[in-house]
């Protein structure tokens, strides 16, 4: 029996043949086999990563006119925006899994409760692995909020069979969404892959999003390998400066099985330099251990990369749960944050992390799960 594609029909492009998508033309593709899976798991290093961090969980501001972004974890961003509020890749779950019962589990607890979260007006949902493309958050905040979803070809189909009345902006590569007044979504290329269930492989397109509100831009890039590095000079053409790049730099080792689907530190700082981003933000770490690397040397990878290339360090921010960067219209992330001394990761971070009514107000303990 031939092989159908449930999530998406639609014509052929040079990113789809009629059944899967692909990468962009001229770069690698992320396939692997099972036995490579295998390869991989066999010859893993034994890296030990601490079971829990203590995180200080915030209780954010309903609006901020400025922009501002909280880490809730891994991919999870809450990006505050001339009073938008969307999240990226929401995920409350203890588990970025099929099930509750196995699978990689939070060492942090999110950044902010659920039930503190503010209203949601939007969400950007870059492609439907498991730790990106969470039901039990998406149907939590469909139930309080109904925000607007934007995301690429097919994931609107996973979410609708969960959701039925979510409100659905899909699109390929390239098309745009006025999803507010003044506020425009772009989906951009990324170079990755997608599944839910083994037998869906590439069936979903991936990407990240380009956010323009007000003449400011923010690049979210999803899960990305670098490739030629050409899609990133790209969208620096096509879409212009942007004033903040939200990156990830953790999932990466070994590079023989990650490189054509993952970024390392050194590459999110090559991303940094094609886009000429004003300032940047480092994601996707240091909440799931997904592959070999320690839990920190991401960051120390990516500080050490940045002293490589003269930048200043302020200029590329990687924020731990609950952490906040504001980022003016003058440059870099504001004022130094202070890491207390009993979290093993090496920051030198350049955000305002602050508690009290100009940042939102810090609280201990809350509910990890959406659902």
């Amino acid at each position: 029996m031939a092989a159908r594609n449930s999530y998406y029909t639609g014509p052929t492009t040079d990113h789809f043949d009629g059944l899967r998508f692909r990468n962009p033309p001229g770069e690698p593709q992320a396939d692997r086999s099972l036995l490579d899976v295998v390869r991989w798991k066999w010859t893993a290093p034994a890296t030990r990563w601490p079971r829990t961090v203590p995180v200080e969980q915030i209780v954010p501001n309903d609006r901020v006119q400025g922009l501002r972004v909280t880490m809730v974890g891994h991919a999870t961003l809450l990006i505050q925006f001339a009073g938008l509020n969307v999240l990226t890749d929401p995920l409350w779950s203890d588990r970025a899994s099929p099930v509750s019962f196995a699978g990689p589990q939070r060492v942090t607890k999110p950044g902010i409760a659920f039930q503190d979260l503010t209203p949601i007006d939007g969400v950007l949902l870059s492609h439907n692995h498991y730790d990106h493309l969470d039901i039990a958050t998406l149907k939590a905040l469909q139930a309080r909020d109904a925000p607007w979803i934007v995301t690429p070809l097919g994931n609107d189909t996973i979410i609708r069979r969960h959701i039925p009345a979510a409100q659905m902006f899909a699109g390929d590569w390239g098309d745009g969404f006025d999803v507010a007044k003044g506020a425009r979504v772009h989906i951009a290329p990324a170079i990755h892959w997608s599944s839910r269930n083994g037998r869906d492989r590439r069936m979903a397109l991936w990407g990240g999003f380009m956010l323009r509100v007000e003449g400011r831009l923010v690049y979210f890039a999803g899960d990305t390998g670098y490739g030629t590095g050409t899609m990133f000079r790209r969208l620096r053409e096509e879409y212009g400066r942007p004033d903040l790049a939200i990156l990830p730099i953790g999932a990466y080792d070994p590079r023989w099985f990650m490189a054509d689907q993952h970024i390392n530190p050194e590459e999110a700082v090559e991303i940094l330099v094609d886009l000429d981003a004003v300032a940047a933000v480092g994601m996707h770490w240091g909440t799931f251990k997904l592959t070999d690397e320690p839990f920190d040397e991401p960051v120390q990878r990516l500080h050490a990369a940045l002293q490589k290339r003269r930048i200043d360090p302020s200029r590329f921010t990687a924020l731990r749960p609950a952490e906040i960067a504001d980022f003016p219209r003058s440059g870099y992330a504001e004022a130094p944050v202070s890491i207390p001394d009993d979290i093993p990761v090496g920051l030198s971070a350049q955000a305002t992390c602050c508690p009290g009514p100009q940042c939102g107000d810090r609280r201990p303990g809350g509910a990890d799960g959406a659902d």
